[in-house]
């Protein structure tokens, strides 16, 4: 449970390390499948990466069995390149994004998971929503909803009412204000925290979103508020780290908003550490999930 639950809703709590230590992972035991087996759809055919990335964290934040889907056209290459994970090439549009009849594709993947990410790497908003409305009747497990698979809930907040708390959305601040269908000028940094609580009533999901300062917020009003991180986070691909982190851990057994607030912190983390070792700026989102497990070790020493 977590140890910020009786707090008052309206209080944020900030994430600290003594924070996450009486918040505790659950404590890896026995083969892969003890710590959960995670699917990630997503991809296209000029974003093949944003998987890659999201892929690699999940794995990295301590996720036992490893499943792909992505376009056809990839597929392979992708295999090559995640030797770990068993990748299975889905139906593609003319113009190589997912198409939304491959939910069919992956049903007998998705129900047999223990958590499912959807969205790294999607293209075209409207393919994006219709393939998480068709896949998720497939998914009984927590879900995390990333990048254009949001589109679906700017379409339909009560989508995912059914996961009932076990749903975590990771918009960056465009998703976010586009998924609320915010103007631009209606959201700047000190109306991030609020309007994620919004969407987070909405949706019934967890919501984290990063800014200057990381907001995680639950359904119940239970807010977060992580400080680490940086400028040099903010380059491609970074948030596909942070969505795979997030979906690695609840495939492990972390409940939505521990994985949330976890996710947060380690992502935060993993950049400051590498801005110390090559530069505030320039290090790239794929150097950021080898630094993971050797945070997770120092917080949870």
């Amino acid at each position: 449970m977590s140890p910020t639950r009786a707090r008052s809703h309206a209080e944020r709590v900030p994430v600290t390390p003594a924070l996450l230590r009486r918040w505790e992972l659950p404590h890896p035991c026995g083969g892969k499948e003890s710590r959960g087996r995670i699917l990630v759809v997503g991809g296209s055919a000029e974003t093949p990466g944003a998987v890659l990335l999201a892929a690699e964290a999940a794995l990295r934040a301590g996720a036992g069995k490893l499943q792909v889907a992505t376009v056809r056209s990839t597929a392979r290459s992708l295999a090559v390149a995640l030797p770990e994970a068993l990748v299975r090439g889905l139906e593609e549009t003319a113009d190589g994004a997912v198409a939304p009849s491959a939910a069919e594709q992956v049903a007998d993947l998705a129900e047999a998971a223990t958590c499912v990410l959807v969205g790294p790497g999607l293209k075209d908003v409207e393919q994006s929503a219709a393939l998480l409305r068709a896949l998720v009747p497939h998914v009984h497990c927590p879900i995390v909803v990333d990048a254009l698979a949001l589109a679906a809930v700017t379409e339909d907040k009560k989508v995912l009412h059914r996961f009932q708390g076990r749903a975590v959305l990771t918009p960056n601040q465009t998703e976010l204000r586009r998924t609320l269908q915010l103007d631009e000028d209606e959201q700047d940094e000190q109306s991030l925290e609020r309007d994620a609580l919004k969407l987070a009533k909405l949706s019934r999901a967890v919501v984290s979103v990063g800014g200057a300062a990381s907001y995680i917020t639950a359904p119940d009003g239970r807010t977060w508020a992580d400080y680490t991180g940086g400028a040099g986070l903010g380059v491609s691909g970074s948030g596909d780290v942070r969505a795979g982190l997030t979906a690695g851990l609840v495939a492990r057994g972390a409940d939505a908003d521990q994985a949330a607030v976890w996710a947060a912190h380690l992502h935060g983390r993993a950049g400051e550490r590498l801005a110390a070792l090559v530069g505030r700026l320039g290090f790239l989102a794929r150097e950021l999930p080898g630094q993971v497990p050797g945070l997770l070790a120092e917080i949870e020493q």
